[in-house]
C-alpha cells in the first residue's frame, strides 16, 4: 500500500523569530515591544491621544481603527490597564524608534556606582593605613564609594573594637571629601563600613 506523505507547513519569511502585525497602511512591522496595534486591541472603547485628536476622546474601536486608517497611521495601544484603555494615533515604527531613543537617553542618565574596596588587619601598622588611605582619597574623588572591611583571622576576631576605632579613623580621616553611609558593622569574620563622596556644595 502507498503512503502518502503529507507536505511540509511553508517556512515563515520572518524565519519564525518575531510575530509580524498588519499596518494601517498595508506595511508589516515586527513587532518589537508589548504595545497591542490595530486589530490586536480588544476593548470595546478607547481613549484616543495624539496630534490632531480632540483631547480626551472616547470613541468605539472600530471608529479609533477608521480614524487611524484615514490618516494613513497606526493605532497603538499604550496604556492598557487604564479605563478605557489609552491608544495613540501615531506611525508604528516611529513610535518605537522614540521609545528605544528614550530608554538609551535614561540608561544614559543612570549613573553606575563603582565600589571598591579597601582591606585592612586588626592590627595594620600606620605606613600600610596611609598607604590606602591615599588609595581611598582616589577612589573617593573619582566618584566611587569605598568599602573599607577588617579581616578577622583566626583568633584575632578578640581585636574586633580595635578594628572598629580603625574604621571610625579612617572616616574621620576623610571627613573632608566623604560620608559615612554603612557604619562599622561586623559580618562573620570582617567588619565593614562603607564611605561615600558628599555632594558639591
Amino acid at each position: 500500500m502507498a503512503i502518502t506523505q503529507k507536505p511540509f507547513p511553508p517556512r515563515p519569511m520572518n524565519g519564525g523569530n518575531k510575530p509580524q502585525q498588519q499596518g494601517m497602511r498595508g506595511r508589516k512591522v515586527e513587532k518589537e515591544n508589548p504595545n497591542r496595534i490595530n486589530n490586536e486591541i480588544t476593548a470595546p472603547m478607547v481613549r484616543i491621544v495624539g496630534e490632531n485628536v480632540e483631547p480626551n476622546l472616547v470613541v468605539p474601536i472600530k471608529q479609533a481603527l477608521a480614524m487611524a486608517d484615514e490618516m494613513e497611521l497606526d493605532l497603538i495601544e499604550i496604556s492598557p490597564n487604564a479605563e478605557p484603555p489609552v491608544c495613540r494615533i501615531a506611525d508604528y515604527q516611529k513610535f518605537l524608534y522614540q521609545q528605544k531613543r528614550k530608554a538609551k537617553e535614561i540608561k544614559a542618565k543612570q549613573v553606575k556606582v563603582v565600589v571598591k574596596e579597601i582591606r585592612f588587619g586588626p592590627q595594620t601598622d600606620d605606613h600600610d593605613y596611609n598607604f590606602k588611605l591615599k588609595h581611598a582619597e582616589n577612589f573617593i574623588k573619582e566618584g566611587a564609594k569605598v568599602k573599607a572591611s577588617v579581616f578577622f583571622r583566626g583568633r584575632s576576631i578578640v581585636f574586633k573594637e580595635q578594628g572598629e576605632i580603625l574604621l571610625l579613623r579612617f572616616a574621620t580621616d576623610l571627613e573632608e571629601i566623604a560620608k559615612v553611609e554603612l557604619m562599622p558593622k561586623l559580618d562573620g569574620k570582617k567588619m565593614n563600613m562603607i564611605l561615600a563622596p558628599k555632594g558639591k556644595k
